[in-house]
């Protein structure tokens, strides 16, 4: 059975897809920039991300969107850490970091952070330094063109992890859609996991609301893609992707609960006793 081991949870891979509900605590995110800055409403909409269905919260502090200007990890830990306090024994979901600054991870770490989610694929050698003596889940990006490099790139970050000791169950690859790539290379990743995809490993797609999506869909703004957002995420899970990040949470377990339901239900679980009614 393989798994995706993150902190103190163990999930297993195959059965069904997981949502990561995403939570920027930013001012400048491409699509909710500033709507969760405030410490309150951050924790107000942590804990209704996981009332909402998802099985994994995913929260930043700085907008990696195209032409994104980096703040120091002093500043993203200035908007972290009040959410993270804030968040601390209250969720029941694992809770990932997103970040690329060896000092941010290992401070959320200590707060009890269960994943670290590096969009800068763990180039930083201190990324791995930090993690390997904790439990936390590791998500690695491939955030280049030409993805028919990506496998050489996620099977040579397996490789610097066995070294350090640590578990491959402990890692889960993202393909990195919108991160340098084309319309056409994003969209083929999304219809082609399979292609791109590390048979033991987690993988994670996350395209919700972004370029190519509204590309897709004639160019509609980042709030008005969820329905777009959905269709492709059903779209890569149906490949075999894992682990779906995305911003409209309900809706997208909503979703995925049909479809996973149609594609990988069991006999057992399409008894007709209780389907009556509309």
């Amino acid at each position: 059975m393989n798994v995706f081991k993150c902190g103190k949870y163990s999930l297993e891979l195959g059965k069904r897809t997981y949502v990561m509900g995403i939570l920027n605590v930013t001012p400048d995110s491409f699509s909710d920039g500033g709507k969760w800055l405030n410490t309150k409403r951050a924790v107000d909409r942590a804990l209704e991300i996981e009332r909402e269905g998802a099985d994994i919260i995913d929260i930043g502090a700085q907008s990696t969107r195209p032409g994104y200007i980096k703040i120091s990890p002093d500043d993203e830990l200035e908007r972290l850490m009040p959410v993270l306090e804030g968040i601390k024994g209250k969720l029941n979901i694992p809770m990932s970091v997103d970040t690329f600054y060896p000092k941010v991870a290992d401070e959320a770490i200590i707060m009890g952070t269960d994943i670290i989610n590096d969009v800068y694929g763990f180039e930083d050698k201190d990324m791995f330094e930090v993690c390997k003596d904790s439990t936390c889940g590791m998500i690695i990006t491939y955030g280049f063109k030409e993805p028919e490099k990506m496998k050489k790139f996620f099977s040579v970050k397996l490789s610097k992890a066995a070294d350090l000791g640590i578990d491959f169950q402990r890692i889960c690859f993202d393909p990195g859609i919108g991160f340098s790539k084309s319309y056409e290379e994003d969209v083929d990743i999304i219809k082609n996991v399979g292609k791109y995809k590390i048979s033991r490993n987690a993988f994670l797609v996350g395209a919700s609301r972004k370029r190519v999506i509204g590309y897709s869909c004639g160019n509609v703004s980042a709030p008005d893609r969820m329905a777009g957002s959905i269709s492709a995420g059903v779209i890569a899970s149906m490949g075999g992707a894992d682990i779906l990040r995305v911003h409209d949470v309900k809706e997208t377990v909503q979703a995925l609960k049909v479809s996973d339901k149609i594609l990988k239900g069991s006999k057992e679980e399409f008894g007709q006793d209780s389907y009556k009614g509309t």
